[in-house]
């Protein structure tokens, strides 16, 4: 995410390396890189100008002191204006009213009915509430289809009515649906077009005429660019949308859509998509955003990630099974599908200070869990809960049905039994702080 956009700012705060000051000659050089950085990146001209101008006579009023650097201080000046930039602070969607509609907009192409689904499946799971889908699109082929497949997929109703083909009226009839059977969220997803034009303008707008939505999301493909913030502006101009939503950020080297976006239309980015699972849905937090921008990480977003995916309980029994070395295979397995609900790989490890950069140019293998999980699925039952009675002959016949080498299948016990022995010290407080105290002391101490 923004590979291209991290790599250049590197570039650019280098200039101010080594340097003592601030001067208004070193910051210019930096601004000059830093603007050229953001018109790379798709970012719009007077956004990006206007920006490195704040930035710039904000780093010429300031002292630099001298537990800190210029490049550090003006990184800490830019991720204050990056985050004013895309929106200042996290902007929520307003589901006070019962039912609250949520009108869905944007062209083909854009993620507009995926993007449905997982706003269903968020507020369904995170906020409680008990939406309805409504199939709004009557001229893309198999879009009713792909809306009830999702909706099965997340547990929530679709309304359909195939033998209309009046938008409006589906509409309308959606919204008496969700009243009559006690849904306070209803979710129209609307049809697009492959440019914007005049009929499918009108018919949106009737849409929101007919059904007085509360919130009005319009859907962007973030890789489009420029393009998705000039599509932005006309939809708002006619529409006046409540918000953005930007789909495929976790393909978008650039961010020029993120980044110019809220400037332009001066509507907030709700929601991102990350991903093509239902769960790859993040709330929109500019100061999260800037942070990886500039290559920072993203701490709390990833700590709220793994929240979302280990309950306390089963954390609890965990602990009990760690401390009697009971660790087994099974437990080992259900790790690693909690991690892969996660998200992306590549993208988790991002989120961690300065492990983005260190895997700017190294694939991080989605499938890597693959092998291993192919191993643990040819043991047997009193295998996986068993792993000390796994001798040489049951693991040649472990490598043999799970397609793996017997070296592999080694390397796994190996690493697998080095691992309990740490979660079984780790999990005894006198053990843990002994070996706290028993660690090479840190340079300077």
């Amino acid at each position: 995410m923004f590979q291209n956009l991290q790599d250049k700012l590197d570039r650019a705060f280098k200039v101010l390396k080594g340097q003592g000051n601030i001067t208004e000659i070193n910051v210019a050089e930096t601004m000059k890189e830093i603007r050229k950085a953001l018109l790379d990146a798709d970012v719009n001209y007077k956004t990006a100008k206007s920006f490195t101008d704040d930035v710039k006579q904000k780093a010429l009023g300031q002292n630099v002191l001298t537990s800190i650097s210029p490049g550090q201080l003006l990184t800490k000046i830019m991720n204050d204006e990056l985050t004013e930039l895309m929106g200042g602070s996290v902007t929520d969607l307003d589901i006070s009213k019962n039912p609250t509609v949520i009108l869905i907009a944007g062209l083909n192409g854009a993620g507009k009915t995926t993007f449905s689904g997982k706003l269903a499946n968020y507020l369904k799971d995170k906020k409680g509430k008990k939406p309805l889908l409504v199939a709004g699109d009557v001229y893309r082929p198999a879009a009713i289809d792909q809306l009830e497949v999702l909706g099965s997929q997340v547990g929530v109703p679709v309304f359909v009515n195939r033998e209309s083909n009046d938008p409006i009226a589906i509409a309308k009839a959606g919204v008496e649906e969700a009243k009559r059977n006690g849904h306070n969220i209803v979710i129209i997803d609307t049809a697009g077009r492959l440019a914007i034009d005049e009929a499918l303008m009108v018919e949106i707008t009737a849409v929101k005429e007919a059904t007085q939505p509360q919130e009005i999301l319009f859907v962007v493909d973030s890789m489009t660019g420029q393009d998705a913030v000039n599509t932005a502006k006309a939809f708002n101009d006619r529409l006046d949308f409540t918000g953005v939503v930007l789909t495929k950020l976790d393909g978008d080297t650039r961010g020029g859509a993120a980044l110019s976006i809220k400037s332009v239309v001066n509507k907030p980015i709700k929601f991102i998509g990350t991903g093509e699972k239902m769960e790859a849905l993040d709330v929109f937090y500019p100061e999260r955003m800037a942070s990886r921008i500039l290559g920072m990480g993203d701490v709390v977003s990833l700590v709220e990630r793994a929240q979302q995916q280990f309950d306390e309980k089963q954390a609890a029994e965990l602990q009990k099974k760690i401390r009697k070395n009971k660790f087994d295979f099974n437990d080992f397995k259900s790790q690693i599908q909690q991690i892969k609900k996660m998200g992306n790989m590549k993208d988790l490890m991002g989120m961690i200070p300065g492990v983005g950069k260190a895997l700017k140019d190294v694939e991080v293998d989605d499938n890597a869990f693959r092998p291993i999980e192919a191993i643990i699925d040819s043991m047997t039952p009193f295998e996986r809960e068993n792993p000390d009675a796994i001798d040489q002959k049951r693991r040649i016949r472990i490598a043999k049905g799970s397609g793996t080498d017997i070296n592999e299948v080694n390397k796994l016990m190996k690493q697998f039994g080095d691992m309990r022995k740490v979660m079984k010290q780790m999990s005894n407080p006198a053990m843990a702080a002994k070996m706290m105290r028993n660690m090479p002391k840190m340079p300077g101490r």
